[in-house]
């Protein structure tokens, strides 16, 4: 009879230990509404991922929701969604965020890196990456992951064989000042806008074309409205995922340990993925009639020489951002 008990009470307490055997405990289940602006890309992938993930250390005790394509509206509004908690986790560049905090611009220097491997070595450094997911905590946010989209082009309307050719012309850009310099010294004029409004304006002519990655236009069908891709390499474009943080750390500490660790292993083990994905994308975009433009290497190196300094220039009148963005560039110095 006492060892049929003391079998009984072995299993019960083994119950009890376990993830699953919390959440019938207390009976209660959070909800882990994640959003993005994009579809079927890296950022959509993370963010299966990191669901999968996620609800399965925490034995189903965060249940995740995903909402990519903007689903729960423009970009801008994801971003007050999860800064106010009615959404918990946002996916995208970090110079989205850039009016919650300038520095979370830094990594869109122009120049920065040369090569994804460089890229993923820099914001891997515990400096940078611990300084960008730190950004926002005094407005909502919590930086849970960081990882690598890949090297931005210029998607035109009209082929671009020459940089004299970009003169003139309106370029989308994100809301980076980094980005916005960067067209000027091309000679072109920049034009901020949020995702979903890039297609229609290539389409109406109210821009002549888009600075993004390879991703965004093959996904969202640009080649409907542009097919020339002008593959400059600057900048290179990263991203962040950041959570509400009234959310995070309201959850019980063991569920904050598994959404953090499960963020950071999921941006690690992505890389792979984004590199074959990008190779893809190229591909995508030639098989469907679209066109890729290299200029000559001498124009890179023009380019490349006009576009160096903008993230000293730029940032000589922010003393955080300044120190942010030396931070990084001190970090791509030693990690070419």
């Amino acid at each position: 009879m006492r060892t049929r008990y003391s079998f009984a009470l072995a299993i019960v307490s083994t119950l009890l230990a376990s993830p699953s055997a919390a959440y019938a405990q207390d009976g209660k289940i959070y909800v882990m509404k994640i959003s993005t602006a994009t579809i079927n890309d890296i950022q959509h992938e993370w963010m299966k991922r990191f669901a999968a993930a996620v609800e399965r250390d925490s034995g189903g005790r965060i249940k995740a929701e995903l909402y990519p394509a903007s689903q729960l509206g423009s970009i801008p509004r994801q971003i007050e969604g999860t800064q106010f908690g009615s959404i918990q986790g946002w996916i995208g560049p970090p110079e989205f965020l850039v009016g919650i905090d300038a520095r979370y611009g830094a990594l869109s220097a122009p120049g920065l890196f040369t090569s994804r491997e460089q890229d993923v070595r820099v914001i891997s450094n515990p400096p940078v990456r611990d300084m960008l997911l730190g950004l926002g905590a005094n407005k909502g946010l919590a930086g849970v992951g960081l990882f690598p989209a890949g090297p931005s082009s210029i998607i035109m309307r009209k082929p671009v064989h020459h940089l004299a050719e970009f003169k003139g012309t309106k370029i989308r850009v994100l809301a980076s000042p980094f980005q916005l310099e960067m067209i000027k010294r091309m000679d072109a004029s920049p034009v901020a806008m949020t995702l979903g409004d890039v297609l229609p304006a290539l389409q109406q002519g109210a821009i002549d074309g888009a600075l993004g990655t390879m991703a965004i236009y093959v996904t969202m069908h640009y080649q409907d409205a542009a097919k020339y891709v002008v593959e400059t390499g600057q900048p290179w474009v990263n991203e962040i995922a950041v959570m509400n943080k009234q959310w995070l750390e309201s959850l019980p500490p063991d569920l904050q340990k598994v959404v953090r660790g499960d963020a950071m292993t999921v941006a690690k083990d992505i890389v792979p993925f984004v590199s074959d994905f990008y190779a893809a994308q190229r591909m995508a975009w030639t098989a469907t009639g679209g066109e890729l433009i290299a200029l000559p290497a001498d124009e890179i190196a023009a380019l490349n020489a006009k576009i160096a300094s903008i993230g000293i220039d730029l940032s000589k009148g922010n003393p955080d951002l300044n120190m942010a963005v030396k931070l990084v560039l001190e970090s791509a110095a030693r990690n070419k």
